[in-house]
């Protein structure tokens, strides 16, 4: 640092923050106590999290190596995904196809509702997989006659058994037994967690077989769901059911090699993120993914288009290059293609299980990825380190007014004091840090 020019001392770590640093000014504006007296205004400037890109390109970039987990894929144990399609129960297809037709005709007759859109096809989504308590969807549509957005009936939705455990269900309750009659725990995914909880319908399915569940839920705060998942283990649990964003990020499931995704929801850094919690350094056993829907239902074409979109994510990271990028619209969204393909019927004939094979293939090809099943081996319990819990800080006492300004990267920082002048870095940032940036 004293090379860069910055003096030893509180005077150089301000002028470092100043220069590749982000600063927050804080400007309080007490009211004034009668007309004649002016407001009295405090300033006061503390550090935020954050730096300037400068500090990447000048100090960090020529000593970084940018490792993924494909680079060191032969290293790890085999990774497999695969997609599985099940029949819906006539019963149950009955009620879909009905709920679907109405939608359909909803969707062409109030064509470009978001609400229409949003409510009908997460309906759609989830209604499969706990047919009963939906009630009537309803969208809301501007009326200029009274000026008010007013509701309308887009379907009655028909109740089913709530008792009843539907083909998919059966379907998971198999493949969780054997994975645990060989001997590996599951990690189950669902998105629906809320109004439409479909976590705690599989906890209920899972318990009376007999099989020891846990229900993560957002209760469990991030700084501790790694001694939650450590607790759980030592109490014996089999199988965890979660919303895949509770676990996207931080998490090393090393006890878990089989993750199931009941539900996938339509973000792909949430299922890229989620479905590689066990596929880690340090892993020992194969790694197995699987994606359970209902063939010829909404489930089925959002899972297609999301592995259309994951190849086109990749491709557009440099991984590879594939015609993927001519399958859905530039700025489409997973919702609107799907409605798009609802009313249009585009994607008929193709299979989200094709997608997925040529996904498969592209990342064996380009990766190495290895996807053959190898015998399952004991892995050693590793306790991790549990992450360190963000110190927050408290706000101000309340005040009449408060300014914040954040002085981002170079921003001048007059009512700072100082303890003696720092001197600037000789060299400064200059055009070329920051061309560094953008050159291969």
């Amino acid at each position: 640092m004293l090379g860069e020019g910055f003096e030893y001392g509180e005077s150089g770590v301000r002028a470092f923050t100043e220069i590749y640093g982000l600063l927050e000014k804080i400007t309080v504006i007490e009211p004034a106590d009668n007309a004649r007296s002016e407001a009295r205004v405090t300033t006061r400037v503390r550090h935020r999290p954050g730096a300037s890109p400068l500090l990447f390109g000048r100090f960090l970039m020529n000593l970084g190596a940018f490792v993924s987990l494909e680079d060191i894929s032969d290293a790890l144990p085999p990774y497999r995904e695969e997609v599985v399609s099940v029949e819906m129960d006539e019963p149950l297809r009955k009620a879909y196809e009905d709920m679907e037709e109405d939608i359909k005709k909803a969707l062409r007759e109030h064509r470009g509702n978001q609400s229409v859109a949003s409510v009908a096809l997460n309906a759609l989504l989830a209604y499969p997989d706990r047919p009963y308590g939906f009630g009537d969807l309803l969208g809301r549509e501007f009326n200029p006659e009274t000026q008010r957005r007013e509701p309308f009936l887009i379907t009655a939705t028909r109740d089913l058994d709530a008792n009843f455990v539907y083909a998919k269900e059966r379907r998971m309750v198999e493949e969780i037994k054997a994975s645990l009659e060989r001997g590996r725990k599951v990690q189950v995914y669902a998105v629906y967690t809320q109004k439409r909880d479909v976590t705690r319908r599989l906890e209920r399915i899972l318990a009376k077989e007999g099989i020891h569940v846990a229900v993560l839920t957002t209760e469990v705060a991030p700084e501790l769901r790694e001694a939650w998942y450590e607790r759980q283990l030592h109490a014996g649990v089999q199988v965890v059911i979660a919303h895949p964003r509770l676990v996207q990020t931080g998490l090393d499931l090393w006890a878990f090699p089989d993750i199931f995704f009941a539900e996938t929801g339509y973000s792909i850094y949430t299922l890229r993120q989620a479905s590689r919690r066990s596929w880690r350094i340090g892993q020992r056993n194969n790694v197995n993914v699987k994606f359970f829907f209902y063939s010829g239902t909404m489930q089925e074409t959002c899972v297609r288009l999301m592995g259309k979109k994951l190849l086109v994510s990749l491709a557009m990271e440099g991984k590879f290059a594939t015609d993927g990028l001519q399958a859905i619209d530039e700025g489409d969204d997973i919702l609107m293609a799907m409605a798009r393909e609802l009313v249009t019927e585009k994607g008929i004939g193709e299979s989200a299980d094709s997608v997925w094979k040529q996904l498969v293939e592209k990342q064996a090809e380009v990766f190495g990825v290895r996807a053959g099943e190898t015998s399952p081996s004991e892995m050693e319990a590793r306790p991790s380190e549990i992450d360190v819990p963000e110190v927050i800080i408290p706000p101000p006492a309340t005040i009449p007014a408060v300014v914040t300004q954040l002085l981002m990267f170079g921003g001048s920082l007059e009512s700072v004091p100082r303890h003696k002048p720092s001197r600037r870095p000789s060299s400064g940032a200059t055009m070329t840090d920051q061309l560094g940036l953008f050159q291969s």
